[in-house]
C-alpha cells in the first residue's frame, strides 16, 4: 500500500512540477480548454436543441415513440 502512495505522489510532483515551468505550455493549454469550450457551445446550440422541452408527458411519449418508428424504418 505504502509503494502505491509513493508512487502516486512522484506522478502528482512530477506533473506539478511540470506545470510550474511551462512557459507555452499555460498558453496553449488556455487556447485548448477556450476552443474545446466554444466547440460544444457550438454543438449543444445547433446539432442537440432540446426537442422535448416544453411539452407535456403525453407529448413527450408520442414524440419519442414517433421516432423510435421512424428511426426502424429504412
Amino acid at each position: 500500500m505504502k509503494r502505491i502512495i509513493s508512487s502516486v505522489t512522484a506522478v502528482w510532483r512530477f506533473y506539478r512540477d511540470g506545470f510550474r515551468q511551462m512557459t507555452w505550455g499555460r498558453t496553449l493549454w488556455v487556447i485548448i480548454i477556450l476552443k474545446l469550450l466554444v466547440f460544444f457551445l457550438v454543438l449543444r446550440l445547433f446539432f442537440f436543441q432540446p426537442v422535448l422541452g416544453g411539452k407535456t408527458e403525453a407529448e413527450k411519449q408520442e414524440t419519442v415513440g414517433r421516432e423510435l418508428i421512424e428511426g426502424i424504418r429504412p
